[in-house]
């Protein structure tokens, strides 16, 4: 039983022009793959996703961004709550806006919604989180991820902000493919 407690509920949500603000996050860590000879090791970037508990597919930690909280925090606080991980907040990859067809309420009819996301660069797995019950983690190499990924926005997240971000930052001794 996790201590962790997972808020739930829109009385905090945020709004803007129509749009239910969202925060995540695409968790990754490194793994080292040894090379043919066995004396070099290369760096390869997994990202954590987690299951839908509404369909198929897979998807990264995000959920609503609250009135007491940064994006960052609420980004933070999804991580812990559906996927069990901490870490550090590393790059922010953009905004992505997306349709929403079970979010739909007062201040968004239409269920627009706006994610803010981060790269998070995972220092701890949890053994106990939030949503435990709920999800199943699984770590990926992107190609895999982009192919299990289950909502278009997600996947651009993924492929454009992401991989573009890491690929002109961390292009040293790491692979992402």
């Amino acid at each position: 039983m996790s201590d962790l407690v997972a808020r739930t509920g829109r009385l905090q949500q945020r709004y803007e022009d129509g749009f239910r603000l969202i925060a995540g996050c695409i968790p990754f860590k490194y793994i080292n793959s040894k090379e043919n000879d066995g004396d070099t090791s290369e760096k390869i970037v997994e990202v954590l996703m987690i299951n839908s508990t509404s369909g198929s597919g897979l998807l990264f930690p995000k959920g609503g961004w609250e009135t007491d909280e940064t994006a960052e925090q609420a980004a933070t606080r999804e991580a812990i709550e559906e996927a069990g991980v901490r870490g550090d907040l590393v790059h922010f990859l953009g905004y992505y806006a997306f349709k929403s067809k079970t979010l739909q309420d007062e201040f968004s009819p239409e269920g627009l919604c706006k994610a803010a996301m981060f790269a998070l660069l995972v220092k701890e797995e949890l053994e106990s989180w939030p949503e435990k019950s709920l999800r199943q983690r699984s770590w990926l190499k992107i190609p895999e991820a982009i192919q299990q990924c289950r909502h278009p926005w997600m996947r651009e997240a993924l492929e454009k902000g992401f991989k573009n971000w890491y690929a002109t930052n961390y292009n040293h001794n790491s692979t992402i493919d």
